[in-house]
């Protein structure tokens, strides 16, 4: 079994002055939900403990909403602290810059060459920096696909799937769902024993064949309410450690997966609706039950969700919901009822859009190279 140990880098007999990397890297929806973080009680090092999940999750990876992010790098003097310039969209951004530290703070014991180098950060997002969705899990994937670029730099011996492995573990110390954005269209995180080497460590691509009615399934995500959430993340996953029922959910969880891994397999669509839709409401129950207690959906949220079942319903179509934490609502579907999900959504839903916005996503497959 691999261990964090297994991560930390060696002192390296190679050189590099200076240079630069590009990656994309997107989003990613979640179907089986990660909320609450528990301690690594296996880890010897207490940065290691960071982010890992109380429950395991599995996601859908986006493919049009990403993150592209260029790191140029120069060797540097003074190796005693980390140095960097953080600009986005061509700006310098002060406000991103903490967020940015506390990740190399926590990578720097995996990563021990970072302090040897300034960096130039220089990062945008295909989708508006304010349209409501989540970009920590495509903009620190796509970071940590550039420090493991300079790593293999630095050890040329490195393995595909062990650069792929620490990617996706640096980038869950920088975003949790981040572990689940840089390989794979399916990506499971967290132990489960249905899930051949799945691990808290890191995310691992679904390990069976997946079935043809999930081939370029359909997100389209409309953009409930695009102001700032009222309650973090962070703040939510730290509210289950006392909640009344987080081992239930913690089993759900478990249960759902297990459930899922099949329905992937063999195109059960009804199936996978209810287990997605769910999962969604589950989420937000959590929330709503916690204490304190608070509520992130908005009311349009919920005629959306009304809307859905009831033309569901009446036209048979194998259309579903899911929420992250917000109130934006992701439309799921299969490719081949695009047009008339779509057609649905532009005449019933879209009035319920923040000045009617809505993005148009598929599944993907995971970062891009973009150095090459």
């Amino acid at each position: 079994m691999i261990s964090e140990k297994d991560f930390i880098a060696k002192s390296s007999t190679v050189t590099i002055d200076n240079g630069s990397f590009q990656w994309s890297a997107p989003s990613n929806i979640a179907l089986v939900k990660y909320w609450g973080k528990r301690e690594n009680t296996n880890s010897s090092n207490a940065i290691s403990s960071e982010q890992i999940p109380a429950n395991p999750s599995v996601s859908f990876t986006l493919n049009h909403c990403k993150t592209i992010t260029k790191l140029a790098f120069a060797k540097k003097q003074d190796q005693s602290s980390f140095s960097f310039d953080l600009l986005f969209e061509g700006q310098p951004k002060e406000e991103f810059k903490p967020k940015i530290q506390k990740f190399l703070e926590r990578i720097a014991v995996y990563c021990p060459y970072l302090k040897e180098y300034h960096f130039t950060i220089a990062t945008e997002n295909t989708f508006p920096h304010s349209s409501g969705i989540a970009s920590s899990a495509s903009g620190m994937a796509a970071l940590a696909m550039n420090i493991m670029s300079l790593e293999k730099a630095l050890y040329p011996e490195m393995t595909e799937d062990f650069f792929y492995q620490k990617a996706s573990f640096l980038a869950r110390l920088g975003s949790g769902s981040a572990c689940r954005s840089v390989k794979g269209s399916v990506v499971v995180w967290g132990n489960n024993t249905s899930i051949n080497g799945s691990s808290d460590l890191f995310g691992v691509e679904f390990p069976n064949t997946i079935h043809a009615n999930f081939k370029n399934y359909q997100d389209t995500i409309l953009l409930v309410d695009k102001g700032e959430k009222v309650v973090s993340s962070t703040v939510g996953h730290n509210l289950m450690h006392n909640h009344p029922f987080a081992e239930q959910r913690f089993e759900q969880a478990h249960q759902n997966l297990s459930k899922l891994k099949k329905v992937l397999e063999n195109g059960d669509l009804q199936q996978f609706i209810q287990i997605v839709e769910s999962e969604a409401l589950t989420l937000h129950a959590m929330m709503m039950t916690s204490l304190p207690y608070f509520i992130l959906m908005k009311p349009n949220t919920l005629e959306i969700i009304n809307k859905i079942w009831k033309f569901r319903n009446e036209t048979q179509t194998p259309v579903c919901f899911t929420l992250d934490a917000g109130a934006n609502v992701h439309v799921l579907y299969p490719e081949n009822v695009s047009e008339t999900v779509l057609q649905f959504i532009q005449a019933e839903l879209v009035g319920y859009c923040q000045n009617g916005n809505y993005i148009c996503d598929q599944i993907g497959e995971g970062a891009i190279n973009l150095s090459v």
